[in-house]
């Protein structure tokens, strides 16, 4: 009889132990992709200007060729998909925060939200990185990607992480 609350006890703590550390990762995900969004220089090469994420190069001016100004236009998927993601990301959260906070009956629908939205921001952001490093292929090179690319990259894989190891563990205690 002694030992099922102590095991109790201990599952208690393993369980909160995993949702603090889930939480706590999506929040340095969050932090590493907003810096890196907000910043947006993710390629820099000493031959060339850096172009980012938020660099707008206008037709006809003296640095801006023809190629520049047609990358500066398909830079606004780039822009949007990486700034959608972040916001989904903050709602994933939330989600995930108010759902240890408040124990009810819907906490473990909140959990599962949270954490859905967290997939959904990788699918995003991914999809925001992988265009820029596409649309930009010709003009950079591996050693070209700055720190504020690397923390992006970094950030999409913690949304992923964060977001299916989220859904594993509620399908575990579930």
């Amino acid at each position: 009889m002694t030992q099922k609350p102590h095991n109790h006890h201990r599952n208690m703590f393993f369980e909160m132990f995993l949702r603090v550390l889930i939480t706590v990762s999506s929040a340095l995900a969050i932090i590493l992709s907003s810096i890196s969004v907000c910043d947006g220089q993710w390629i820099s090469t000493p031959e060339e200007p850096i172009f980012g994420v938020w660099d707008t190069c206008k037709k006809g001016s003296i640095q801006c060729s023809e190629e520049m100004a047609w990358l500066s236009q398909h830079m606004v998927l780039v822009r949007s998909t990486v700034s959608l993601a972040v916001v989904v990301a903050i709602f994933g959260l939330e989600l995930l925060m108010v759902s240890q906070l408040c124990e009810d009956g819907h906490s473990h629908k909140k959990w599962n939200m949270g954490s859905v939205l967290l997939v959904i921001s990788f699918f995003l952001s991914s999809t925001g990185t992988l265009t820029y490093a596409i649309l930009l292929k010709d003009f950079t090179d591996l050693g070209s990607f700055t720190l504020l690319f690397w923390c992006q990259f970094v950030g999409v894989f913690l949304f992923f992480l964060n977001g299916i190891s989220g859904i594993y563990f509620s399908r575990l205690i579930a």
